[in-house]
């Protein structure tokens, strides 16, 4: 009884503060696209099969990956949400595609806010039938309504931090209460740590269905960001720097003249992780003196020396098959990192900073075995991104290591479609104990 009215008095105070803070929201440049939906004065499709939540880019990469290799048994009526304009431009390509499979139905749109009572709309106007969460989006509105409607939930290529877990578990009875059915965890400490939080799921470890977004691919001549006009001159080896985020900023703008006060014939391509920093970037390649051009305007071989700042969007996997090395960010300040296994399958080695704690799943092997450099700070990188400019790197053989490294480490994919399918089938009684 007690802990009823706990609960009870927790989801009054959460309903409250989303009330409270939907004016101070409004006013967020970043949450104005897709505002109907956040807010569900645009209603959702109706005769949801599956629901998947996908926060931003990277967990939306996992959606599409996850429709993709779906097999039901009759049409299936997805509906893919996601908080951001990357994660909703992933899904937009991604969806052109599903199209093809006439047994996938798509829907996109932005997610509600977690204000419990549009949730519970949610879920009932839906009719959503299994939810599945990807990676660490655990809201106690959705979690509330789902279990509320008896729905079936699964959190796939779940990952929690040390530091997350002692957060949730200041409050262990309301997640007691919202437990999910199911857990498919990244790593054994990550199941762990579910398990620590959701007694009562059933939390397996799987292989990361990251490595099986994996391709690795032979690479082609010349430059394969474009069709037409090549980019880059024959003889200008090209950099990537990608996914950088702003507190890194000011260290990668030090390498960027480093790298070309010692191969100043490099052509660096820069991609900022978010394209709201395209105007700031401008103003700190005028201030270091850098030769600089925006992609959307660059329509033939631009001249040795000259950074391209890339204004435009799903573009960096291809850069990285077109470089010789490659930087990759959110990695030179405490930021988690990014995705660094996209510039390994072409065979570049790539060079990150210190914080990259968010894939401590790929495993400390691949620094062993030489697949991963990671440097202490900015000036590091830089001399270590030079030497691989002037001194290329064995692509065939990084890209065969790689190969190995990553095929031994796949097939979580499987284990999710089929435990999703199971749900879909068989409900709660869908879950395979482990």
């Amino acid at each position: 009884m007690r802990e009823r009215f706990l609960q009870k008095g927790f989801f009054a105070l959460y309903d409250l503060s989303w009330r409270v803070a939907l004016p101070l929201l409004s006013r967020n440049r970043r949450l104005a696209e897709g505002w109907e939906e956040r807010t569900l004065q645009r209603p959702l499709p109706k005769g949801i099969d599956l629901w998947m939540q996908a926060a931003s880019a990277g967990e939306a990469y996992l959606a599409a990956q996850v429709l993709d290799h779906l097999n039901p048994r009759g049409i299936l009526k997805a509906l893919v949400t996601t908080n951001t304009r990357q994660g909703m431009e992933i899904m937009r390509c991604a969806a052109s595609s599903l199209s093809e499979k006439e047994k996938i139905q798509a829907h996109l749109a932005y997610c509600p806010f977690d204000r419990p009572r549009w949730m519970e709309q949610v879920i009932r106007q839906t009719g959503t039938r299994a939810l599945v969460l990807l990676e660490s989006e655990i809201w106690p509105g959705l979690l509330r309504a789902a279990k509320g409607q008896k729905i079936p939930i699964l959190i796939a290529n779940g990952r929690m931090t040390e530091q997350s877990c002692r957060r949730y578990l200041i409050y262990p009875g309301l997640w007691r209460s919202l437990s999910p059915d199911a857990v498919l965890a990244i790593s054994t400490d990550d199941a762990g740590r579910f398990r620590g939080l959701f007694p009562d799921a059933a939390v397996s470890a799987i292989p990361n269905i990251k490595f099986d977004a994996v391709t690795i691919t032979h690479r082609e001549k010349g430059d394969s960001t474009k069709s037409g006009p090549t980019l880059f001159p024959e003889d200008a080896p090209f950099l990537v720097l990608g996914s950088v985020r702003e507190p890194e900023e000011a260290d990668v703008g030090k390498m960027i003249g480093h790298i070309l006060h010692k191969v100043p014939n490099a052509v660096i391509g820069l991609f900022p992780r978010h394209m709201h920093r395209i105007d700031a970037w401008k103003d700190r390649l005028d201030s270091i003196k850098s030769s600089w051009i925006l992609r959307s305007r660059a329509e033939g071989p631009v001249a040795p020396g000259t950074v391209i700042l890339w204004d435009t969007f799903g573009e960096l996997t291809r850069a990285y098959a077109a470089a010789r090395a490659a930087f990759v960010g959110g990695s030179l300040a405490p930021l988690g990192g990014q995705n660094f296994l996209e510039p390994l399958a072409y065979g570049i080695v790539p060079v990150i900073g210190p914080w990259w704690e968010n894939f401590s799943w790929v495993g400390q092997e691949i620094i062993d075995q030489g697949l991963l450099m990671v440097v202490r700070n900015w000036r590091e990188g830089a001399d270590a991104l030079a030497q691989q400019l002037r001194q290329p790197q064995q692509l065939d053989s990084v890209r065969k290591s790689a190969l190995h490294y990553i095929r031994s480490r796949q097939g979580g994919i499987e284990r999710v479609c089929r435990t999703i399918g199971n749900l879909l089938e068989n409900g709660n009684g869908g879950i395979e104990e482990t």
